[in-house]
């Protein structure tokens, strides 16, 4: 119980995810939600359409522990055509409940009381505990904001690095700041595990939503790596299907094999209809992962350029769902504290609800003390919802004077 303490409320039950506070108050103000990342439109028909085929056809029970032959070869088949990568899809692939089963496993299974995980901050929230169910020790990088994006402090990472960082769960491109890392910094990630000796499981479920020119290496294909790294993915970001929960995990037999011994006791199997669709969608849905994304680089410059006509300076993201702004002219101009107060007051302010970014940093650290001003909106909304909620922000910062010209 010790090492989920920070998991549950003085009263005994469990505290609420950020994403359930915030979605909790759009409701009650009837505000945009910008918060909480997950599309509001399906993804392809075609591919749902296979799901019904399978669940008529009987896919109903208890899929292979590995996952379906067809899905882990249609994995293998999508990694060997986008990056060059040969696995073994009876050896080397493992499917699971999500990504997020895949990094608890893998952390799990990787690491032991005394360990350290090390992470970038901002990090995703569930790192943080899985880590602690782990009983291992978090330990972070920091992300800087800078007018190019978020940039990796390499000065950090090499501080953070000691003899007993076990993991390193790297994740690009990047929940929350949608920074995805540039082939410089990837190798002075690997530089560090091959040097540490650390196991790297990266986190890469926005693989193909990249925009700008930006584009995603993957950690395994830089030398010496493939032998040390733990590919995590999934088909929820990609295929705009989340509620699927079907991701999986590739890497060298032996540590694949470690996180499927902790994974057969967590969800066993799951998704068995979905397993056939998911094969399918990676065999032949690159164009609709290409459509979304050049879809989603749209609705990013919208927001983007909302949120600055709105008072807000951004931090553009070359990937994933987010845009993270810093909303210090807002807070001085409310007199509120943060950007933790200012996200939970902007559902009633603005009408508005987004999340604040130190609700993804370490409590009481240095970086969340940086990043206090800073908040996260997403644009995997359609572009309607998108309007809306900058027209609602814009109407805020003229109401407080901060506003800028609105097309500027």
């Amino acid at each position: 119980m010790a090492a989920v303490t920070g998991l549950v409320a003085e009263d005994g039950t469990v505290r609420p995810t950020i994403f359930a506070e915030m979605s909790a108050l759009a409701l009650a103000h009837e505000a945009v939600n910008l918060g909480q990342g997950f599309p509001d439109t399906d993804g392809p028909a075609w591919i749902r359409e296979r799901a019904i085929e399978a669940i008529n056809a009987g896919a109903n029970q208890y899929p292979p522990g590995p996952g379906i032959p067809a899905l882990r070869q249609a994995i293998a088949r999508h990694q060997q055509r986008h990056y060059g990568i040969t696995l073994d899809p009876d050896a080397e692939i493992l499917v699971t409940t999500g990504a997020t089963e895949a990094i608890a496993a893998a952390v799990v299974a990787l690491a032991s009381p005394g360990d350290e995980v090390l992470t970038l901050e901002p990090f995703y929230d569930s790192y943080a505990a899985t880590i602690a169910m782990a009983g291992a020790r978090h330990t972070t990088a920091a992300l800087r904001p800078t007018p190019q994006g978020w940039r990796l402090d390499a000065d950090a990472l090499a501080a953070a690095i000691t003899e007993r960082t076990r993991v390193i769960l790297l994740n690009s491109p990047h929940n929350p700041t949608g920074a995805v890392l540039t082939p410089e910094e990837l190798a002075i990630v690997a530089e560090h595990a091959r040097r540490s000796g650390a196991v790297v499981v990266t986190d890469e479920v926005y693989e193909h939503l990249t925009f700008d020119g930006a584009r995603h290496v993957p950690l395994a294909t830089l030398p010496g790596m493939r032998e040390r790294t733990l590919t995590i993915s999934s088909i929820g970001k990609s295929f705009s299907l989340t509620g699927w929960k079907i991701g999986w995990v590739s890497g060298p037999a032996e540590l694949v094999t470690a996180v499927r011994t902790v994974k057969q006791f967590l969800t066993y199997v799951s998704g068995a209809p979905f397993q056939p669709a998911a094969a399918a969608a990676l065999d032949d849905g690159d164009d609709d992962v290409a459509a979304l994304a050049d879809s989603l680089a749209a609705r990013r410059d919208t927001l983007m350029a909302g949120l600055v006509e709105a008072g807000f300076e951004v931090a553009r993201p070359d990937g994933t769902y987010f845009v993270c702004a810093d909303a210090s002219r807002l807070l001085a101009a409310t007199g509120l504290p943060d950007g933790a107060a200012l996200a939970r007051a902007l559902p009633e302010l603005a009408g508005v609800a987004c999340v604040p970014l130190s609700a993804f940093c370490t409590p009481g650290g240095p970086v969340q003390q940086a990043l206090a001003p800073w908040l996260r909106f997403t644009f995997v909304k359609d572009s309607a919802t998108i309007a809306e909620g900058v027209r609602r922000l814009h109407e805020l910062a003229t109401e407080l004077g901060i506003a800028a010209p609105e097309g500027r």
